[in-house]
């Protein structure tokens, strides 16, 4: 039995040690293939700097093939030719307007995640390690995916009873190369915040680990899943807006089994046409379901691009993929209500409270010239005329702007954002004629008015109060307690309150001289009019005190002459 123990033991160090050599096998391969594509696209010089122990290596000098194109261009081109983690990145980077220069963001948003599918026998494994045998669940089931993305791709399948389903699959092996990507992006947001110190500002590392937090979420179908449900409960409310039912029984983490809706794209508008259906009609109600998502449930889609936008032949708009989602707690819910609410009515002390609101730093001296480029910015709008106000560009100008005085605002602020010009920008291809702020405008109005009456506002601004007066037993107990020690210090830097120290300070010091004058008076007073005799103990008294006086005196003024 020992000698079985011992073999088994050595079998596990071995499957071990096969296993993390593998693993490292797999991270210097990616490595190099991460190297060689920015060698590729001129950023081998950049290599370079940033890991000078293998500048050694000639290859990271070499001439790119892609060299002479626009930087911004070639940082595109290389994300996507680095495969599903470094566009996502790249995905999430063109919702940081405020964090990237304008041309570069323009770059990051033409970003894709549509790649080829994969042939069924690279998916049926995980499929069943899910469902089970296919044979025992699906009537039949469409080898050939009809939708392919970078995490995962689609078929479409019928169950034993029917219904046609589709089967969401997550892409064989992508796990764990996004989790070496991770790997590579948080030693090169290390490197980079090291070796060039300026770029400190931008987080990078923080920027990654936001990242791994979300990817990691998006690899997680039973979270997809459970968003859906919640979205689709929100959407009740709204008569035409579906989202497909999820098939619990027979998903799970790596497959997402829901009901298949047909439809058409929601930018195919003449399709939308064929169906009898008026586009402007989608587009209103499109807008309608988004701004109850993000202003009122707190709760949103964060990927509403066309091909996750569908038309029914009935007319209805069906909502696909929740892997990313915007959630907002309701104080910050408030605040983005005030935002855009000040965006539309051009008001730029609205905006600037609205952001003090989130947390968003500004340092005092940026605050005036801050306000005059956001004033300017919001003013211009006023002089549109229906039709011709573009929210994307006043957005985009704003984040511009706070690019500029290097102010971070919360990622889920520029994520409602991004959603609302996407959403914007889908409502006019719809509807040429569509217009944000007429469309906006009073239903903003009755969102701000609702909060401010809401039952729910009222009760958190009850609970804070009740907080505020329990708590001031306690802070005044600090205090007392802190004025009792002598642990408490004031310092005040004001000159006209240091001069009427000052003054303070020499009229108690005539005060003092004049009380010191007036004892000796009266003691000499004393003396002279009891005419004590000089063999008397109460005559020695006098004298003494006399004598004190005298020299607290002389103390005093060499105390007032050392202070002036």
């Amino acid at each position: 039995m020992r000698a079985k123990a011992q073999v088994m033991r050595a079998s596990t160090i071995d499957i071990s040690i096969v296993s993390i050599t593998s693993l490292m096998f797999t991270r210097l391969k990616r490595y190099n293939q991460f190297a060689k594509v920015l060698v590729k696209y001129g950023f081998g010089i950049i290599l370079d700097q940033l890991y000078p122990e293998f500048s050694k290596h000639d290859f990271l000098r070499k001439k790119g093939e892609y060299e002479e194109g626009l930087v911004y261009t070639r940082i595109r081109m290389a994300i996507e030719e680095l495969g599903p983690t470094f566009v996502k990145l790249g995905q999430m980077m063109s919702t940081r307007q405020e964090l990237f220069p304008p041309p570069l963001i323009e770059e990051l948003l033409k970003l894709t995640d549509n790649v080829p599918v994969l042939p069924f026998k690279n998916v049926n494994t995980v499929i069943e390690e899910i469902c089970g045998p296919l044979s025992e669940i699906f009537q039949s089931f469409e080898e050939d995916a009809f939708a392919g993305a970078s995490l995962s791709q689609v078929h479409r399948a019928n169950l034993k009873n029917s219904s046609m389903v589709a089967v969401k699959v997550q892409r064989p092996g992508i796990k764990e190369t996004i989790e070496v990507d991770l790997k590579i992006l948080e030693s090169l947001a290390e490197r980079i915040e090291m070796t060039f110190q300026h770029l400190r500002i931008y987080n990078p590392t923080g920027i990654v680990q936001e990242f791994s937090v979300q990817i990691r979420k998006e690899l997680d179908f039973v979270r997809d899943g459970k968003n859906a449900d919640q979205i689709s409960k929100n959407m009740r409310s709204i008569s035409g807006v579906r989202v497909p039912r999820i098939i619990w029984e027979y998903s799970g983490s790596r497959v997402l089994v829901m009901e298949y809706i047909n439809g058409v794209r929601i930018d195919d508008t003449n399709a939308i046409r064929e169906l009898g259906i008026n586009p402007k009609e989608i587009a209103e109600k499109g807008f309608a379901a988004y701004l109850k998502q993000i202003l009122v449930d707190g709760f949103f889609h964060g990927d509403p691009h066309p091909g996750n936008l569908l038309v029914t032949p009935n007319g209805e708009l069906v909502l696909l993929d929740f892997g990313n989602v915007g959630i907002l707690r309701p104080d910050r819910r408030d605040e983005f209500t005030r935002v855009l609410y000040a965006i539309v009515k051009s008001d730029v002390e609205i905006l600037l409270r609205a952001f003090s609101g989130l947390g968003i730093a500004i340092r005092e001296e940026d605050v005036d010239p801050l306000k005059d480029e956001l004033y300017v910015i919001l003013q211009e709008t006023r002089t549109y005329e229906l039709g011709q106000y573009d929210i994307e560009e006043s957005i985009r100008e704003i984040s511009s702007i706070l690019y500029r005085y290097h102010i971070r605002v919360p990622t889920t602020l520029m994520l409602m954002m991004k959603v609302i010009t996407m959403v914007v920008d889908i409502g006019v291809k719809l509807n040429p004629e569509f217009n944000f702020i007429s469309t906006v405008g009073p239903y903003l109005d009755e969102i701000v008015t609702d909060q401010l009456l809401s039952p729910e506002r009222i009760e958190r601004a009850s609970r804070k109060a009740a907080s505020d007066v329990l708590g001031l037993p306690q802070a005044l107990n600090k205090f007392l307690k802190g004025l009792v020690e002598g642990r408490l210090r004031v310092e005040m830097s004001d000159p006209g309150l240091r001069r009427v120290e000052q003054s303070i300070d020499r009229a108690s010091d005539k005060l003092l001289l004049g009380m010191l004058a007036a004892a000796i008076i009266i003691g000499l007073s004393l003396v002279v009019a009891f005419k004590i005799p000089l063999y008397d103990w109460s005559f020695y008294g006098v004298i003494a005190g006399f004598g004190l006086a005298v020299l607290m005196v002389v103390y005093a003024l060499r105390s007032i002459g050392n202070k002036s």
